[in-house]
């Protein structure tokens, strides 16, 4: 196997025992996490066609997919029944991407949830029920619903104060953010949720097809640059925005699973708590809660040769908001790009004690 340059993998000490064992099949997969982080997520895309297009229809087990803004909707598009061509259009639409802008001005905020909304209908209108209907992938949506006099519904003047109050609540203590924005999840009602929400304030809800696309909408409704999703059917009342607020790349209790591991495919190693949290270095570390989870991630270096030198972002749109054009076309090339890591992870699969480091 040649060295990979590429992907990079990381595991928690039980993910390494068990690698060691007998390596990493389809049937040892419990749970799939996906992170926020806007085009970020674009990156693994060729990942995530290989995995859930050829590689993990190879087991029977049932299959937890969590995911939190541009996770949510990778992980639903992952659910329909042709994943590989499905993933495929979810990169195109979301390059390709267009606002309706004045004077080069960044889009509003009413603006861009049109086009977000637009989009999920192209994508998953009228296969809701279908998607739901999957007989071995479960899906769990993750959401940030606001608390308190100023975030319980989007305001002009009290979501800015309630937002400060949270970053300052945040810097103090992570839980104490809990006062303020609720984790919400929206959970497929097969199958509870195999693994323990105790580490933040939360609160799950059925997920059906009458609520599926609004909690994906809310899902990924960043603050001030969408609007938040008022009252997502089923779910407690309340604003409702971006699910990375609270949980940005997903850090949770997964060591509290009975069985099974968790295969992480991210655009970095750190799995940073909640969106908050990305400039609290000292929240980055990996944790006991990590101990049977296998992330797969790009190397910087392979990062650093991409257009730019670095993954697609947010600041793209802002960037490049005269010549939107040249965005589509670095992004273009760093999804043809990313097809390095589909290619290294098959082979890694083949042999995966070889490489792994710890997480």
């Amino acid at each position: 196997m040649a060295p990979m340059r590429a992907l990079q993998v990381f595991a928690g000490p039980r993910a390494r025992a068990q690698l060691r064992e007998h390596g990493l099949r389809p049937a040892d997969v419990r749970v799939i996490p996906a992170a926020a982080g806007g085009p970020k997520g674009l990156v693994l895309n060729a990942l995530d066609r290989f995995l859930f297009g050829h590689w993990l229809p190879g087991s029977a087990q049932p299959v937890h997919l969590l995911g939190a803004s541009i996770g949510a909707w990778r992980m639903a598009c992952a659910m329909l029944p042709d994943a590989d061509s499905a993933l495929a259009r979810l990169a195109h639409d979301y390059i390709h991407q267009r606002f309706d802008l004045l004077s080069g001005q960044l889009p509003a905020a009413a603006e861009v949830s049109r086009v977000f909304a637009g989009l999920l209908q192209q994508q998953l209108g009228g296969q809701a029920a279908q998607l739901l209907a999957h007989p071995r992938l479960r899906l769990h949506v993750f959401t940030s619903r606001g608390q308190g006099r100023l975030l319980h519904r989007e305001g002009r003047w009290r979501t800015p104060l309630g937002y400060l109050g949270a970053f300052a609540s945040n810097l103090a203590q992570r839980q104490a953010l809990g006062g303020w924005l609720q984790r919400v999840v929206f959970s497929d009602p097969r199958d509870a949720l195999p693994l323990a929400l105790g580490d933040f304030p939360s609160n799950q809800a059925p997920l059906h097809a009458g609520n599926l696309a609004p909690a994906i909408l809310a899902s990924g409704s960043i603050p001030f640059v969408l609007k938040a999703v008022q009252d997502v059917p089923g779910g407690p009342p309340g604003a409702y925005w971006d699910g990375g607020i609270t949980d940005y790349h997903l850090h949770l209790d997964y060591a509290s699973m009975a069985d099974g591991l968790v295969l992480y495919p991210h655009f970095q190693q750190a799995l940073v708590p909640g969106w908050l949290d990305k400039g609290l270095t000292h929240r980055h570390a990996a944790s006991a809660r990590l101990d049977n989870v296998v992330v797969l991630a790009p190397h910087p270096d392979w990062v650093r040769s991409l257009p730019n030198g670095k993954l697609p972002d947010r600041q793209d749109f802002k960037a490049f908001r005269h010549d939107p054009a040249a965005r589509i076309r670095a992004w273009q090339q760093a999804v043809a790009a990313a097809q390095q890591l589909a290619d290294e992870a098959a082979d890694w699969l083949a042999r995966p004690t070889q490489d792994t480091l710890p997480l």
